[in-house]
């Protein structure tokens, strides 16, 4: 069994690439190692991956079409697992094109390549944040998209919408993966976790939006994977009905799948639960909401139950100290 992981090096790409090494199969990972955050903590990240005989690393970034399509045609896939793109909705407000091009010309060029060389499976991560401004909870796959509050949500919804394009035309099946904030070790400096824990460590305040009256859906990475490598099993069929009361019939081998916990919690019960794992209380400043960000976020996990049987489970109360323990020990704290 043969998988090319995109985003490899990334956090959650280094997740699902050791998963499926650790399943057993031969897995090549591409990536560009971009500045967007410490290239050392993805070289970190590779190096373990590195380690596995049947792991094989292309350095090269999506919109490099021809480096693309050879990793493609010698590894000739059975599943791809694309998760490289751009991250971060704040970001996104002022390098927009940064979204632009890694996140639809990559994708474009990964539709491209299963267009010629079809996989068995094409799974390509969305993100909550394509839910937009909608406010009627939990967030179901079939709720409209269509009103992004960032232009990181606008590029991620658009490849939905490529994607279904494709999969109707060319017949590839191609299951769309949103992700509900998602955290764990070796997660993105960029992201709220790290953030959290490195300023409690350093006696410093840490950021709160909207006083920390902010609701998420917060996902442990080990339960996400689980829910990725289990969602693999079942590419979408045209015509054949699918969801939890079997109403959604697609007209194309294409589907959206929520990955949440669907169990939300405040970022004020994160904060408590990172100054229990770490011994020490968190100095707090309280800040205004920043555009573009909902105030709650809740997944529906009907939809991949009824696929896979699985829903995560791990909560915060597991999931943080885990985080904390992987945080000590790789920044020596």
């Amino acid at each position: 069994m043969r998988a090319l992981v995109t985003g490899s090096a990334g956090f959650i790409g280094f997740h699902v690439a050791r998963r499926l090494l650790a399943d057993g199969w031969t897995v090549v990972g591409l990536d560009s190692f971009s500045a967007y955050y410490d290239p050392a903590l993805k070289e970190a990240r590779n190096a373990l991956l590195e380690r596995e005989p049947g792991f094989t690393l292309v350095r090269a970034q999506l919109e490099d079409k021809a480096a693309l399509d050879a990793a493609w045609d010698g590894l000739a896939p059975d599943l791809v697992v694309h998760l490289a793109a751009q991250a971060g909705v704040r970001y996104s407000i002022d390098h927009p094109e940064t979204y632009l091009s890694a996140n639809l010309a990559g994708t474009f060029n990964v539709l491209e390549a299963a267009r010629r060389t079809p996989p068995k499976h094409l799974m390509i991560a969305s993100t909550s944040s394509a839910f937009g401004a909608n406010t009627a909870m939990p967030w179901r796959e079939t709720d409209r998209s269509a009103h992004p509050m960032t232009f990181y949500a606008a590029t991620k919804a658009a490849t939905e919408l490529m994607g279904h394009s494709y999969a109707h035309l060319f017949g590839t099946p191609m299951t769309f993966f949103r992700f509900f904030t998602v955290y764990g070790p070796w997660s993105r400096p960029d992201m709220a976790p790290i953030k959290f824990a490195k300023a409690i460590f350093a006696g410093e305040p840490i950021e709160l939006y909207n006083a920390g009256d902010m609701v998420r859906d917060f996902t442990f990475i080990d339960d996400l994977v689980e829910a990725v490598v289990r969602l693999s099993a079942h590419p979408p069929v045209a015509g054949e009905p699918v969801g939890p009361d079997d109403s959604l019939s697609p007209v194309a081998p294409h589907r959206v799948v929520n990955i949440g916990a669907g169990a939300p919690q405040t970022v004020l019960e994160f904060v408590d639960a990172l100054e229990r794992a770490i011994g020490r209380p968190a100095k707090r400043q309280n800040l205004p909401i920043q555009p573009g960000d909902p105030q709650r976020t809740e997944a529906s996990t009907d939809l991949l139950f009824a696929l896979t049987g699985f829903r995560p489970t791990t909560p915060i109360a597991d999931g943080v100290p885990a985080f904390i323990d992987w945080y000590r020990a790789h920044y020596g704290v």
